[in-house]
């Protein structure tokens, strides 16, 4: 049988086979709050969510709320976060996020997308998965997992988060965003790899156009 012609239909499909192979698209980042997830995200930039996870229970005794953050001895936070790389720039937009989440939303993480990205050291990505993963709010992050796979399945010919974000809006249902970003984002680090992607493997291959089955 014929896969898909249109982008829409592919992505309608990616959306059910996703979903019976990742039954629990989990964050893989451990959190127990909003505030502890906006951090998290920010570390998680040029690195692994593994590394993230053994930073952030250090962190987060250390600094248990916005308010602690905000105070904080940027060196000290420097050499917490230190494993993650680019400690600097990350306490920077740490301890500023913080300082905005006191000083303008009473220390509490906003859920609008506008509130959200005027914290220092968020952008849409990081808004989205705050929106999708705290709030269970429609939010759906652009990664490089989801740029990559998004454009093998011809689902978009954009190479602009922004842009590909919006043209998955438009074929995803608000309420399966987050989740079907989630399962993409597991889908590359799993199988479909940026160098060799195992398309022997892919629950996806009878309709993908970059196939090599």
């Amino acid at each position: 049988m014929a896969g898909p012609r249109s982008p829409k239909g592919r992505a309608r499909l990616v959306l059910s086979r996703l979903a019976e192979e990742y039954p629990e698209a989990l964050c893989e980042l451990d959190h127990r709050n909003a505030y502890e997830l906006i951090a998290a995200t920010i570390l998680s930039a040029q690195c692994t969510d593994a590394r993230v996870n053994s930073v952030t229970p250090a962190l987060f005794a250390r600094y248990p709320t916005p308010e602690d953050l905000a105070a904080a001895d940027p060196a000290e936070v420097e050499a917490i976060v230190k494993p993650t790389g680019f400690y600097r720039n990350k306490t920077k937009s740490l301890i500023g996020m913080a300082n905005g989440l006191v000083d303008r939303f009473g220390g509490e993480v906003p859920t609008r997308m506008g509130d959200l990205t005027s914290l220092p050291g968020v952008a849409r990505k990081t808004a989205n998965v705050v929106r999708s993963v705290a709030f269970g709010l429609p939010g759906l992050p652009v990664d490089t997992h989801v740029l990559r796979l998004s454009a093998r399945l011809g689902l978009t010919e954009q190479d602009d988060p922004v842009k590909v974000e919006t043209e998955l809006n438009a074929m995803i249902p608000a309420r399966e965003r987050g989740a079907f970003s989630l399962r993409m984002i597991l889908h590359g680090r799993r199988v479909c790899l940026a160098r060799k992607p195992r398309c022997d493997q892919c629950v996806l291959n009878d309709f993908c156009p970059s196939s090599r089955v």
